[in-house]
């Protein structure tokens, strides 16, 4: 996806109003486009990130991912590995592990609102977070992506 092509629709709708003051209304248009160009950009790249978020936590075995390809965004489609050895074929009996964990009321809580959120079982939301986080693939930090970039 270009970006680019959005920036600049964006910079030419400023140029055409600001075409309706004077000379100095114009010209002081022209340089607050141009210098918000990078930012523009930038938003752009956040907006998408928030919308794969957002669709991500409705995938059940899987994720939208934003990969920067030189300066352009594009969404990828990840199936979460662990989806397939834990999916609802399986089943709680494919675990051979078992761990007791001790949490306050209100994190239990939330971890239920997440799950619930996602449609899984609090156990299947749990063995998809720290696998993730132990794999250490497609881990978000607040607004912050990571993952990889082509140039």
């Amino acid at each position: 996806m270009q970006v680019s092509q959005f920036v600049e629709e964006l910079q030419s709708e400023l140029a055409t109003l600001a075409e309706l003051g004077d000379e100095q209304t114009a010209a002081a248009a022209r340089r607050i486009a141009v210098s918000l160009r990078g930012s523009l950009g930038l938003t752009f790249v956040r907006v998408l990130g928030e919308a794969a978020r957002e669709v991500s936590a409705q995938i059940p075995d899987g994720r939208v991912e934003v990969r920067l390809v030189g300066q352009d965004p594009e969404l990828v489609f990840v199936r979460d590995e662990e989806a397939d050895v834990a999916g609802p074929a399986m089943g709680d009996e494919a675990f051979s592990a078992r761990i007791t964990l001790r949490l306050p009321d209100a994190l239990k809580r939330s971890l239920e609102a997440a799950a619930d959120s996602e449609g899984v079982s609090v156990n299947t939301w749990l063995v998809r977070v720290i696998s993730r986080s132990v794999h250490g693939r497609g881990r978000r930090s607040g607004q912050r992506l990571t993952g990889f970039a082509e140039s």
